[in-house]
């Protein structure tokens, strides 16, 4: 870090926050942000939008013009260098004479993977990265981790009273959590390439998986809708696929006749079983990478949230606690049969906790064992 003045970090501090208002919309392109600066001026400043349209570098250099030459380039993403629905930022970069460019890190993608920044040295232009990384990479953890591990990255998301129940013994959940924490699930949602939930869930609650936000916040992007049904017991009436984008059903059972009707009322249906009745959940994982699927938000019940921890596919948990007592014979938070004992229990990384409303979020990371 000792290359880098207090310039550089606020800078790219500003890159970063531009990079944040991509949150909704870029997917399944990461959140990238661009400011350059000249003469310690800004002469231009620009994030990636939308998937498809221009990138952050090349909407900084279009506001600089001229001023570009000669400026440093601050971008919380390696510059790319090939040509996709876009032409290389590299080559945009080099043109317009810029004499500096500072990456936040390296991009994971294969195609990229610190070819930009050696494309941009050849060309004389001073190049640094590692600034920032971690607020980088905590903005993208998604694309991230599908660059690197060839997998989605599970975010799950659950709801529980101060004595950790999800529902009551009937069953009833509705509302645990107040207002405020419902619009931050939402949010949750719309930055997510696809929600995902399992069959016990759609029977008992008959969800949308869509989602809904304040009017006049953002216009949202429906993610895809996922759901795990091992059976396929999902009925072709599901609210889930009556609604706008896709939806995808995958399932551990092979019955071409129901596979038909699912079919004809709007989903996909995928067959992944794990040598036995349930689905091979790391193998979904790995599908739906392929699907430039980055960000998957999961919302179910207690037994999939436990088979999900169980598989090790879970990077993030986000928990809404509400003050309120269920009682001991409501419902818990994971199905988790075979931790008999302290030594077996599950360690979690807390690394945030916050109020939202009258209720508060936790925000943990399950610890992988040595």
């Amino acid at each position: 870090m000792s290359e880098f003045t207090t310039t550089d970090i606020a800078t790219m501090s500003h890159a970063l926050q531009l990079a944040e208002r991509g949150l909704y919309s870029t997917d399944p392109n990461p959140r990238v942000g661009c400011v350059l600066l000249r003469d310690g001026r800004v002469v231009g400043e620009g994030w990636h939008e939308f998937a498809g349209g221009p990138h952050a570098e090349v909407m900084a250099l279009e506001q600089a013009g001229e001023a570009a030459a000669g400026a440093t380039a601050y971008i919380t993403l390696e510059p790319c260098c090939h040509h996709g629905k876009t032409p290389p930022c590299s080559e945009a970069l080099i043109k317009a004479g810029v004499s500096r460019v500072v990456a936040a890190m390296e991009d994971p993608n294969p195609q990229v993977a610190g070819e930009g920044l050696k494309q941009l040295q050849q060309a004389g232009i001073s190049v640094a990265s590692g600034l920032l990384q971690a607020q980088a990479e905590a903005l993208n953890p998604g694309f991230v981790t599908r660059m690197r591990e060839q997998r989605s990255f599970v975010r799950c998301k659950l709801a529980m009273s101060l004595d950790g129940r999800t529902a009551m013994a009937s069953g009833e959940s509705q509302w645990i959590t107040g207002e405020a924490a419902r619009h931050d699930v939402h949010r949750l949602r719309a930055r997510s390439s696809a929600i995902m939930s399992g069959i016990g869930t759609v029977l008992a609650d008959d969800p949308s998986l869509t989602v809904r936000t304040p009017e006049g916040e953002l216009k949202p992007r429906q993610p895809l809708r996922v759901v795990l049904d091992p059976h396929l017991s999902t009925p072709t009436h599901a609210r889930f696929l009556q609604q706008p984008g896709s939806a995808l059903i995958v399932t551990a059972t092979e019955e071409p006749a129901v596979q038909e009707q699912l079919e004809q009322a709007g989903a996909e249906v995928l067959y992944l079983p794990n040598g036995s009745d349930a689905i091979d959940l790391q193998r979904l994982m790995v599908e739906l990478a392929g699907r430039e699927i980055n960000e998957v938000l999961l919302e179910t019940g207690a037994i999939l949230s436990g088979a999900a921890l169980h598989a090790g596919i879970i990077d993030e948990l986000v928990i809404y606690m509400a003050p309120k007592l269920m009682g001991d014979g409501a419902r818990g938070l994971f199905h988790t049969p075979g931790l008999e004992s302290l030594a077996d229990a599950i360690e979690l990384k807390i690394s945030d906790i916050r109020a939202v409303g009258n209720d508060w979020r936790i925000t943990a990371i399950p610890c992988v064992a040595d």
